[in-house]
């Protein structure tokens, strides 16, 4: 899934990035794009926050001292961190991109679940349900908080800590308020590897929620889902009803994938997709190197659309795929060298 999670981020970057002429919002190619674009960074941020949550109630469960928990944070934080502002530089919107240098982004939001995780590990599977329920309800307690009239590069801009806080807390791109209800439900989806007759019934329950925003679409003649503006689900800010959507698909794809696995027996595909598994162990440094070939093509292109719709879309998916195959050989000749190397390196916390 960390693998399916990180190649879907690329392919909504490289959509982005490389848009077709003639496209306009309402062409079936872009309602594809955009869906994966809806499930991209929803799946990325569960898939992390699981993770984060798997590593951190096995530490727990060691006992490890406070100095142990920090030489296990600090490290991950200022990776993330660090990591954010070199995706920023090489996406710039001084050279085409749509980054500010200083931007928070999924990086810095995964750095604040990393600062949360010990805390997480603690809490109980109830208490964790609350706070995944209040955070899928923080948007209508935000409001105009949230800025829903920003644009795309206000959003990515901040002017002084003040403003740099808003974007991370509230009103940036992922925003700790309402997104940590990914990293929240990455930890519930953990908890209940072993009952997927409960977290079938969550699907079914989502997937009715997900019924009732379409009829909501109809019935108030509204887009059902657009990146920003008027729609019932939206990205920027991230509504309540996309915070559902996005969280039941994400859930609905690790169930469809894991077939009787939790059972003892095999997953759906079987070994099928083992080829995935470098991809999904470089992870972060996929992330971050895409940006640097985003960045390149972006400043070739300074912002205009130039290819037609087979080419973009034969490019986008070849750039998404060639990262497959790079893994492989990357943890075939050159294991040690990567962003999981660096860390692994630097903690020394148990």
């Amino acid at each position: 899934m960390r693998a399916i999670a990180v190649l879907f981020m690329v392919e909504v970057h490289t959509a982005a990035i490389i848009p077709p002429e003639g496209v306009t919002v309402g062409d079936p190619a872009a309602f594809v794009a955009a869906a994966f674009g809806g499930m991209a960074a929803p799946m990325f941020v569960t898939i992390s926050g699981w993770g984060m949550y798997m590593s951190a109630r096995r530490r727990h469960s060691e006992g490890i001292s406070a100095s142990d928990w920090g030489r296990w944070i600090v490290p991950r934080v200022l990776l993330l961190v660090t990591c954010q502002v070199i995706v920023n530089l090489l996406l710039n919107v001084e050279r085409g991109g749509r980054f500010e240098w200083q931007t928070p982004g999924v990086l810095t939001l995964l750095a604040i679940a990393a600062i949360l995780s010990p805390f997480l590990s603690r809490m109980s599977f109830s208490a964790r349900s609350t706070l995944m329920l209040l955070a899928c309800a923080s948007p209508l307690a935000l409001g105009d908080a949230a800025s829903p009239e920003l644009g795309w590069f206000d959003r990515v801009g901040s002017e002084g800590a003040s403003q740099w806080f808003q974007r991370l807390l509230v009103n940036g791109t992922y925003p700790v308020a309402p997104w940590i209800f990914y990293v929240l439900l990455g930890t519930i989806v953990f908890d209940l590897q072993g009952e997927p007759e409960a977290r079938e019934k969550g699907i079914m329950m989502g997937l009715l929620a997900t019924i009732a925003t379409i009829f909501i679409s109809v019935f108030e003649g509204m887009d059902w889902a657009l990146t920003e503006g008027e729609a019932v689900l939206t990205f920027f800010p991230a509504s309540m009803p996309f915070l559902v959507v996005s969280g039941t698909m994400v859930v609905l794809a690790m169930r469809l994938l894991e077939g009787s696995e939790a059972e003892g027996g095999e997953p759906s595909l079987g070994g099928s997709l083992a080829f995935l598994e470098p991809a999904g162990r470089l992870s972060l440094t996929i992330y971050v190197s895409h940006f640097a070939v985003l960045g390149l093509a972006a400043l070739a292109l300074d912002g205009e659309p130039r290819l037609s719709l087979a080419s973009a879309f034969c490019v986008t998916i070849a750039h998404t795929l060639v990262w497959i195959p790079l893994a492989i050989a990357h943890e075939r000749y050159m294991p040690s060298f990567s962003l999981e190397s660096i860390l692994r390196a630097s903690q020394s916390g148990r």
